[in-house]
């Protein structure tokens, strides 16, 4: 049944008096995610839950508050949660390619760093000074003298023996050399040559006895020497252990309740003691030649080892700590390991290891938004791969990507415990199940945030209360009960649709801020319902510019839209433009031409491949709609043409396919059609028209282009009678349906619209399968059996016959 609609209708007011406040001012402010039970039980188990894999990914689309929802649920969940514990990197003295790791309680790893440098610096003074004392010298020296006295002895013995066999030792840098003497004076090289051979022969046996017998002194020395170096490094160590001892021990007693930290002392401790030069070095005098920065750096260099690099401080945090990650590159992810530039080259080492948002959240939960981290390389890789492993990595990515590197560390992994929330649109949800087998294992929560919630009381109760939050959190003017109407019913049309409001809070909070602009200018206390609606208008304005121009170019003839006359074969359509952060209605001129012949309907649009699959697919609903009215007794033998007109950008979507049926049902039938309605509208194979998106911006598209051509009294729109209640019309437009200026129009059939249309009634199938007479539906059938007969004078050639 054709229903004209009444302008409560068209717009489903708000109110004021409804609401539970004069000004939001009086309200308390949100404390709680608005509209969306849905995603907040998500999140509630999604964190609650311990057990591995239970990460939550978040999908709504942006605008929705998605973000500052999850920020502000997870700050309230992670003040109930356990500080989580430091990590510090040290040097490991059996390998200092290898750092290792220390877990310490929360505040301990900085309390750590510094009682170590404090501890190396006490080693520094205190060493010295033990070494300087006049008892290490005593004994240093006394240990020294008897070894010497010993060495003595024993070159006294060979020199006694040297000489009774007629040579003398001689002592010099290289060694000790055997001279032969005689006549009593050592004997030169020529000497010996001159003499006799048989005494050549006795010098040479008794020199090689006495070379035997130097071997095994000089053996005596190396071993005394050896045992000399041996009992000044027992004596330094021990020296050193006195000195340093209480200042190690203290630090053990600190730390007795770390078992890693206990080791490390150890190591630390022996490797003191091994490099006591290093501490009681004298410091050499800076060369000229060097920058005075580049001396300190040698000077300090021996003594970065004992140093201890906090990676992760949690001494600040009062709960678990919540990371939001927005630029996830592998590095900001899992960290990365520093290099500075020395003498011309680049050499690291642990203290240069930075943690990344991984170590930081570690213990609590960590937010990054899915785009970005799709588009860094490895980064979700790794994400995963440290997810399935419970560990984080610290690696170069020039070894992730195959490349050849210079050595460098591989710090020992941390354990991993977090929990990680994804945050994208449901689009990239549905490609990661489907694409990515490991994803459904790892990410097995998902929180839906809807862009819409009902409109009821409680729900407007709530959203006045977050209008009060964005007041006083912006220190903006709050918004009396006129501004709040304004704004309930300008949600709802955001949501497009009168039972709902949009969750689209980023776009509501925008225009709360705009009515503020305004609302100081005209130096209101509070932001009025024509605050609202001039900041919704002023919103338009600023980006109809394109709009304008189209409908100058249908005023001005360009463009051929007919609001008047009735016409053969051509509707009105509606379609929708969308130029991003604007979306309005647009009229364009569907016609439809045929003749005798046996293509069926074309769509113009496909062949010129202007048309998408969505709209080819409502063309063929509408021929299968033909087909099954009208060929139940006779072969459809028609050749009909489909076209937008003027139109050169593209078509898609069926929300025309109601409309083109019109136009071609009208060719048919000879019928002319009233230019003065525009048509919106998909159809199924039964003739029932369909539900379509943007009729709201569809509707008062065409009515911009009646205003510009001048209003008729007969003019307006028919849409579908299941978008009535998606109706929230601009004002203007309900005050023009209200002085019968424009009228709107529902229909729920081809049946209803053809009717409305045209003038004729539609006409209903007799049982011999015949149409009433002078209806729309019997001038079509009669129409086509016409085509039919005359078709039977054109027999099919040998080609089309192959072709069929």
């Amino acid at each position: 049944m054709i229903m004209k609609l009444s302008t409560e209708q068209l717009r489903k007011g708000c109110d004021p008096s409804v609401l539970s406040c004069k000004s939001t001012k009086e309200l308390a402010p949100l404390e709680e995610i608005v509209g969306q039970e849905r995603a907040v039980r998500a999140l509630k188990f999604g964190l609650g839950i311990k057990e591995k894999g239970f990460n939550i990914y978040v999908a709504g689309y942006p605008g929705t508050g998605r973000t500052t929802a999850v920020k502000n649920f997870l700050d309230e969940v992670a003040r109930t949660k356990p500080v989580p514990a430091d990590w510090c990197y040290v040097n490991n003295f059996s390998n200092q390619y290898v750092p290792k790791v220390i877990q310490l309680s929360p505040g301990k790893g900085k309390e750590f760093q510094k009682d170590m440098k404090e501890f190396i610096e006490n080693v520094k003074r205190a060493l010295p000074k033990a070494f300087e004392s006049d008892d290490y010298t005593i004994k240093r020296e006394s240990t020294i003298k008897s070894m010497e006295a010993q060495r003595k002895k024993l070159l006294e013995q060979l020199n006694m023996e040297a000489r009774k066999e007629g040579f003398v030792i001689q002592i010099n840098p290289i060694g000790l050399f055997l001279i032969p003497v005689i006549k009593g004076k050592p004997a030169s090289d020529e000497d010996i040559i001159a003499l006799p051979a048989k005494l050549r022969e006795e010098i040479r046996q008794k020199k090689e006895h006495l070379e035997t017998e130097m071997r095994s002194v000089t053996r005596q020395f190396m071993d005394m020497e050896r045992k000399i170096e041996e009992e000044i490094n027992k004596l330094n160590r021990d020296v050193a252990l006195y000195s340093i001892g209480h200042l190690m021990i203290d630090l053990k007693e600190k730390y007795k309740d770390f078992p890693d930290v206990l080791s490390y002392l150890e190591d630390a401790q022996k490797d003191i003691l091994d490099n006591v030069a290093q501490f009681i070095r004298e410091p050499e005098a800076e060369p000229q030649a060097q920058l005075p920065f580049a001396a300190s750096w040698l000077a300090e260099a021996p003594f970065k080892k004992y140093e201890v690099n906090c990676a992760i401080d949690n001494s600040q945090n009062k709960g678990a700590p919540v990371i939001m990650e927005f630029n996830p590159t592998f590095q900001n992810l899992f960290g990365k390991i520093e290099k500075e530039a020395q003498f011309g080259a680049l050499i690291t080492d642990f203290t240069m290891i930075r943690p990344g948002s991984l170590h930081k959240a570690n213990g609590g939960y960590l937010v990054i938004p899915v785009e970005a981290l799709l588009i860094n390389p490895f980064s979700y890789d790794g994400l995963k791969r440290a997810l399935k492993n419970g560990q984080i990595v610290i690696e170069e990515i020039e070894e992730r990507l195959g490349f050849m590197t210079t050595k460098s560390l591989k710090p020992l992994p941390i354990p991993l415990d977090v929990k990680v929330i994804l945050i994208g649109d449901p689009y990239l949800y549905q490609q990661l199940y489907i694409l990515d087998m490991e994803f459904n294992e790892l990410f097995k929560v998902k929180a839906d945030f809807d862009t819409s919630m009902e409109r009821n009381d409680d729900n407007m109760t709530q959203y006045a209360a977050f209008v009060c939050t964005i007041c006083q959190k912006e220190n903006l003017r709050h918004l009396n009960g006129t501004g709040l109407a304004k704004l309930i019913e300008h949600s709802s049309r955001l949501a497009g649709d009168q039972l709902k409001l949009s969750t689209r809070f980023a776009e509501i909070a925008d225009i709360i801020r705009e009515a503020n602009f305004y609302a100081i200018q005209d130096k209101s206390e509070v932001i009025t319902g024509d605050h609202v609606k001039k900041a919704i208008e002023e919103k338009s304005y600023r980006s109809r510019l394109i709009q304008e121009k189209i409908q100058e170019m249908i005023h001005r003839g360009f463009l051929l839209i007919d609001t008047e006359s009735e016409t053969i074969g051509q509707v009105n359509g509606l379609s929708v433009m969308s130029l991003g952060d604007f979306s309005f209605g647009s009229p364009s001129r569907v016609t439809a031409s045929l003749g005798v012949g046996r293509e069926g309907v074309m769509d113009i649009e496909r062949e010129a491949k202007l048309g998408g699959p969505i709209h080819t697919k409502g063309v063929l609903i509408l021929s299968g709609y033909i087909h099954n009215k009208y060929a139940q007794d006779k072969p459809l033998s028609l050749s009909a043409r489909l076209v937008f007109e003027q139109n050169y950008e593209g078509v898609e979507g069926d929300s025309a396919s109601s409309t083109e049926l019109y136009a071609l049902l009208s060719a048919l039938a000879e019928l002319p059609i009233r230019q003065s309605l525009a048509v919106t509208g998909s159809v199924n194979q039964k003739g029932e028209i369909q539900a379509i998106g943007g009729v709201n911006e569809k509707i008062e598209g065409f009515y911009e282009v009646c205003k510009l051509k001048g209003f008729t009294g007969s003019q307006g729109v028919m849409i579908p009678e299941s978008n009535v209640q998606n109706l929230m019309l601009k004002e203007e437009i309900v005050e023009a349906v209200k002085k019968e200026k424009f009228h709107i129009y529902s229909v729920k059939t081809i049946d209803e619209g053809i009717e409305l249309l045209t003038g004729m009634k539609a006409g209903e199938r007799h049982k011999d399968g015949t149409f009433e007479k002078d209806t729309v539906h019997y001038r079509v059938d009669k129409r086509l059996q016409e085509m039919s007969e005359k078709l039977k004078q054109f027999p099919l050639d040998e080609k089309t016959k192959q072709k069929n």
